[in-house]
């Protein structure tokens, strides 16, 4: 005979199936948008949940407020039923709310949740039995089951429990890593896989049904720790080669060797290697960030993770790396930083993209002005840039004329809409931390 809750996990498969779940997914930044779109995109009609009255009113509006999501795709996406909205009571009317928050590094470098504390919280009072509820935001291992879990049962009045069990007449929740690479149009969004874990076989079922219906490969795994270790590990691995990379550079340039002709040569072998680039530090929201989230969880178990917190500390100390590059290009000139005027390139932390988040340019920008140079930047995604929780600039872009004026030109982000070879005939100067004027012969570069 089938239970109710049994009863209640097909009910919901067959309103997945046939799209008519109501789906709901908190925050809309760089993950929960697009992936909004992609249900959007699959005929369900999704709400935007943000505490940001500007995104809200934006995207009812029908714009969009992060460059590679033209309006179009919002209206188009509001057609199959898109709305954003603040008022979290609405969560009582979805069949599954996703949790895409912020998880950011306090000013210890210790994980800060509070932005997953916060969205649990506020849900917590309106969700309901057989609804299932997963968190994507990164963060370390045991997080779903220790955090959102007792959270989801203690912020609910009716005394709701999350359901374990096939039998279990509770709320689902499980964990599923995002996969976004801003500005990658190599692999759609579709072929990426996705892996879930979740808190019992049903809410693993729920969330493989969910995402089956957006991402041509599901990959579920035995739990919410595993899953969540999961996205550490893919991110830590890419933080480990680049400090790898970043340090043979340095020695790279001491012996008199270019360290990118050397990664050209070795990625031909067909086995056994995949190219890292150097580079001025690393940004994003994950790669910076996911080492210090592990390192912090192993102490809990007596566990040191050296070579993880080396491999960070090589990273971050690179934007330093960089400002000692200028010194030493501006010395060359019989000139100091302090009263040079210098000119950075790009602010995001990758090309072509409108994203500040843990970006190596904005360390790079305080350390020249605690250097008592005259600062000044340009980046065509940014027409200014004010404070946020690691910095506080409160620049305006400056147009890309008059090159000469300046002591020096730094390349910290590499737009492809830069014209380079113009950069360096126009510059005094051309500090490039990303081979972006490869193949430009002058004794203007150094290139770091």
């Amino acid at each position: 005979m089938t239970s109710v809750a049994e009863g209640s996990l097909v009910e919901l498969k067959q309103r997945i199936a046939s799209r008519q779940a109501r789906i709901g997914i908190v925050g809309m930044g760089y993950v929960g948008l697009p992936l909004a779109l992609l249900f959007s995109g699959e005929r369900f009609r999704v709400t935007g949940f943000d505490i940001a009255a500007d995104k809200v009113s934006t995207l009812n509006a029908g714009g969009s407020y992060i460059v590679r999501i033209l309006p179009s795709m919002i209206q188009e996406a509001q057609k199959a039923g898109f709305r954003a909205t603040a008022d979290y009571s609405e969560i009582a009317e979805m069949d599954a709310v996703i949790i895409c928050v912020p998880t950011p590094l306090n000013e210890y470098h210790e994980p800060d949740l509070s932005f997953v504390t916060g969205t649990v919280e506020s849900i917590a009072p309106y969700i309901h039995a057989g609804q299932l509820i997963v968190l994507e935001s990164t963060t370390y291992p045991g997080t779903t089951e220790e955090i959102v879990v007792p959270l989801l049962e203690k912020g609910n009045p009716s005394g709701l429990r999350v359901a374990r069990t096939l039998e279990d007449a509770g709320v689902h929740v499980a964990f599923s890593p995002e996969r976004e690479d801003p500005g990658n149009d190599t692999v759609a969004r579709h072929d990426i896989p996705k892996v879930v874990g979740g808190c019992g076989q049903a809410a693993a079922e729920l969330a493989a049904a969910l995402y089956g219906t957006i991402f041509r490969r599901v990959v579920p795994v035995s739990s919410p720790s595993v899953a969540e270790m999961t996205k550490l590990l893919e991110n830590i691995y890419r933080c480990v080669n680049i400090a790898l990379v970043n340090e043979l550079k340095q020695l790279c340039m001491r012996m008199g060797i270019d360290i990118h002709e050397v990664i050209d040569a070795a990625k031909t072998k067909p086995f056994g290697f995949q190219a890292f680039y150097p580079g001025p530090g690393l940004g994003g929201h994950c790669i910076p960030i996911d080492p210090f989230y592990l390192s912090w969880k192993a102490k809990q178990f007596d566990f040191h993770t050296r070579f993880i917190e080396l491999a960070g500390e090589v990273n971050t100390a690179m934007p330093y790396f960089v400002i000692e590059q200028v010194a030493s290009g501006l010395n060359e000139h019989a000139k100091a930083i302090k009263e040079s005027k210098i000119l950075v390139l790009g602010l995001a932390y990758k090309r072509d993209i409108d994203d500040l988040r843990e970006s190596p340019s904005l360390t790079i920008l305080e350390l020249l002005r605690e250097k008592g140079a005259a600062v000044f930047y340009n980046d065509p995604y940014f027409p200014t840039v004010g404070h946020g929780r690691h910095y506080a600039l409160n620049m305006t872009n400056t147009p890309l004329e008059n090159l000469g004026q300046y002591d020096a030109v730094v390349i910290v982000t590499d737009h492809s809409s830069y014209d380079y070879r113009a950069i360096v005939e126009q510059s005094q100067l051309v500090i490039d931390t990303r081979n972006a004027t490869k193949g430009i012969d002058s004794p203007k570069i150094v290139r770091c």
